[in-house]
């Protein structure tokens, strides 16, 4: 009796102390007891035991681990096996003889609360050891594809992979391809040489993972890029060979972290395909860095509570309506999301590496295109319609572009998801077409650095190098990527050659020669054989030609002895002696934007001085590497003086002078359409440039900018006080704003803000003229283009606009009103209005 008491006892507090817990709103989080469980501390980072109190496991679904085999006998691991196969021997099983499988089927599904070792982060899972890597940890392409298919065709729905290599292959690409069909995921690491992502992990559908270090950053060993999804702590503490336990890091570790919390939301939502889950973790993961996406971390920390407990959303990037919510992606990768309606629309944003080509491809309901707005890092506009499956090409420049995506058909209501896929195709570089001897493109003779790129399979860079005069010679082959295992060959021309290739991914490849004699070199820049696809990636050739220069243009030491120079074309030039100046002189008809040039300045002190044709200053600079003298200069002759500080005679000096006419002020709107209506507005300071002397028509204008115009255009006068939350009184077209929110031509929105920096679509464009016009708009009358119905909230301006002859549409008969507007387009259409 006294038993049973004590027990009631103890059975009442405990309640008691729970229901003490749940009021003040506290939670104990499952836990597992193993023994060495305190050495986990990588758990509590992803705060996995939150996660548990929602799913421990998943024995419905099988994960295969394609890497060296595991332990096929520890204790702590045999529970959760299912039979593998062994790629290597197919007469053996897939028992681990390196242990670096073990570690990581531990990190998976060590099994919990046996009173022994570590706990996986599945307590209960089917686990299929494929044996694809040699002891050593080494393995061809060939087997790991082998692997993944076999995983596959034998019902595994989660592949972890913790391995990689630096090259792309379309076989590998086509694995990936069929896992994808299969709804497999694959999950794999990226890499641990603080180098560009390896592959698979950088085929767009795998699941790139990066190792996080304790300080909550990204380890500097892991390899980072366009590639990676999200990240996971970079050390953990597992199974080992032998029913032993063991430290180990990397992203291979990080990886299985990520395929677990997987398979834990594949146990809450079963129906998830392979592409939700991918974007649930996304979702779900902690950011670290830049808020978004980066090439660092990608999405953030994986955490496995917030996957466990927060509702997938159909689109994980809204709000993102406005250019200043673009959201952060990839250049190279598939991520889904959704317009809601015909008039959502999605604004993102993406870092080129390079300048090159992005390619875009939807998948979306049948039937459906998008319109595809993009701005590039230069503001380069471009406007294209996407079809599902049907690649769209943006040409780049190397930085961030804008993409506005919308639904080309403005009048579908409710929800309509999309797929994107991005890829990123490097440049073609300058010195194309060069892929055989005798088509080698023909160097200066002088030390140089170039640089070039495998824009194409089976790419590979020829180059002729005049050795004018005897002298020393030393060339470098380096590269920007793991991506690249650089070979170098360099013959001189009759004689046999000499091949450089020390047989390591991104390692510099050099050719000393201390004596070279006249004559030509050839140069063969290649990326090794078996890694021929395209690269995105460049090379450097470093060309040090040590020999005594001559100076082509001597005798120069007087203004009377100025050498003639064309415009854009390069001179060269040496200071070698004590008194020695260089005197060029060249001819400017009409107003001109000049820009003068020195570069190649072996750094040493060097001067540079610009006079008229009467010998009068107008400008000096120095340097010692490169002087820029940019002037804008009337018609006329000039003279250039050079000197320097210090003589040199081994390296030149480039000059270049280059000329641009300047009409009404401008460097680039000589030959534009809208030439008459800038040159018109710019006389009447309704309109100005910028300091580089170009008025770039082409680029989107902004609401501050055609809020600006228009107050200088109607001289407004009148100003009102103005709250807008982005706009303060110290910007620069405050008072202008001001104004025209007076005079009732602008307002901002429902949220208090006025977006300054928003590019005007030509519909808004055209409203803010015509409430300058005091145009309120009118209902009756045929719909003047085929692009907008009466349902168009501008249709009535549009009306009015068009029936008095102040607008035209397009010659299609479309008017294209979400169309971001160009400086050109609205200056124009403010010329047609101004008395």
């Amino acid at each position: 009796m006294l038993h049973k008491t004590v027990t009631r006892q103890l059975v009442h507090w405990a309640v008691v102390i729970v229901m003490m817990l749940l009021c003040a709103g506290q939670v104990l989080a499952a836990t597992a007891n193993d023994p060495l469980g305190e050495k986990q501390t990588y758990l509590k980072d992803i705060h996995i035991n939150e996660a548990w109190d929602i799913a421990k496991g998943n024995s419905n679904i099988t994960i295969a681990i394609v890497d060296t085999g595991v332990d096929l006998n520890h204790p702590d691991l045999k529970k959760n096996l299912v039979p593998g196969i062994n790629l290597i021997n197919s007469k053996l099983l897939p028992q681990d003889d390196n242990g670096h499988g073990t570690n990581v089927a531990g990190v998976l599904a060590a099994a919990a609360n046996n009173d022994r070792g570590i706990s996986g982060i599945l307590w209960d899972a089917k686990i299929m050891p494929i044996k694809a890597l040699e002891s050593d940890g080494s393995g061809g392409e060939q087997k790991l594809g082998e692997g993944i298919k076999y995983a596959i065709d034998h019902g595994a729905k989660i592949v972890v992979l913790s391995l990689g290599i630096n090259k792309y292959s379309d076989y590998m690409n086509d694995i990936v391809r069929y896992a994808e069909e299969k709804d497999v995921l694959l999950v794999a690491a990226t890499g641990n040489e603080g180098n560009r992502v390896r592959y698979p992990a950088a085929y767009p559908t795998v699941l790139a993972v990066g190792g996080m270090s304790a300080d909550f950053q990204a380890n500097s060993l892991s390899n980072s890029g366009p590639e990676i999804d999200l990240v996971a702590p970079w050390d953990v503490f597992t199974t080992a060979k032998g029913n032993s336990y063991e430290h180990k890091d990397g992203t291979s570790m990080a990886a299985p972290q990520v395929a677990a919390v997987a398979a834990l939301a594949w146990s809450k939502y079963p129906d998830m395909k392979v592409y939700q889950i991918r974007q649930l973790l996304r979702q779900t993961a902690q950011d670290l860095m830049d808020t978004g996406w980066d090439e660092s971390t990608g999405y953030g920390l994986l955490r496995a509570d917030r996957a466990l407990a927060e509702m997938p959303l159909l689109d994980m990037y809204e709000p993102n309506n406005r250019k200043n919510q673009a959201k952060a992606i990839s250049v190279s990768k598939m991520i889904s999301a959704s317009f809601t309606g015909g008039s959502d629309q999605d604004w993102f944003s993406f870092d080129a590496p390079y300048d090159g080509t992005v390619n875009l491809t939807f998948e979306l309901a049948e039937g459906q295109t998008v319109t595809v707005q993009h701005t590039d890092a230069k503001g380069t506009f471009s406007s294209v319609t996407a079809h599902p499956g049907q690649p769209v090409p943006l040409k780049v420049t190397q930085g961030k572009s804008y993409l506005l995506l919308q639904l080309t058909d403005r009048n579908q209501t409710g929800e309509v998801p999309y797929k994107l896929t991005t890829s990123f195709d490097i440049y073609r570089d300058q010195f194309e077409d060069n892929d055989k001897q005798y088509k080698a493109y023909v160097l200066p003779s002088r030390s140089q650095r170039l640089k070039g790129t495998f824009h194409q399979t089976g790419d590979q860079d020829w180059f002729e190098f005049p050795v004018e005069q005897s002298g020393s010679l030393t060339i470098r082959l380096s590269t920007d990527t793991a991506r690249i295992d650089p070979v170098l060959f360099v013959q001189k021309q009759g004689e046999k050659g000499t091949t450089i290739d020390t047989d390591d991914d991104g390692v510099t490849e050099m050719l000393a020669l201390a004596e070279v004699f006249p004559g030509k070199y050839y140069i063969k820049v290649s990326n090794v054989k078996q890694y021929a696809n395209a690269v995105v990636g460049e090379y450097m050739l470093d060309i040090e030609y040590d020999a005594k220069q001559m100076d082509p243009n001597e005798p120069n030491n007087r203004s009377y002895q100025a050498t003639t120079i064309s415009l854009d074309t390069e001179y060269t030039g040496l200071i070698d002696k004590a008194d020695d100046v260089d005197w060029y002189q060249f001819q400017l008809s009409g107003d001109t934007y000049a820009q003068l040039n020195v570069t190649g300045i072996p750094n040493v002190p060097m001067f540079a001085f610009l006079y008229d044709g009467s010998m009068r200053p107008i400008a000096s600079g120095d340097g010692r590497k490169t002087i820029m003298l940019h002037q804008r200069l009337p018609s006329g002759t000039y003279y250039l003086k050079l000197t320097a500080s210090e003589l040199f005679d081994r390296d030149v000096y480039q000059l270049m002078v280059k000329a641009k006419p300047l009409i009404g002020g401008y460097a680039d709107i000589q030959e534009h359409w809208a030439l008459n209506s800038i040159l018109e507005l710019s006389g009447k300071q309704i309109i100005n440039g910028y300091d580089d002397y170009t008025f770039r028509p082409d680029l989107p204008i902004t609401r501050a900018e055609a809020t600006t115009i228009l107050s200088r255009a109607f001289k407004l006068s009148k100003q009102k006080t103005i709250s807008y939350t982005d706009v303060s009184s110290g910007h620069w077209a405050y008072a202008d704003i001001a104004k025209a929110a007076q005079a009732g031509i602008v307002d901002g929105y429902p949220d208090r803000s006025f977006a300054p920096d928003q590019p005007v679509s030509r519909m808004e464009m055209t409203s803010m003229i015509a409430r300058s016009m005091n145009i309120s708009g009118k209902r009756r009358g045929a719909i003047p283009f085929t692009d907008v119905d009466e349902n168009y909230w501008g249709v009535g301006v549009l009306k009015q606009m068009k029936a008095e002859g102040w607008i035209t549409g397009y010659d299609d008969g479309s008017y294209r009103p979400d169309q971001q507007a160009s400086r050109a387009e609205f200056v124009t259409m403010l010329a047609k209005i101004m008395p």
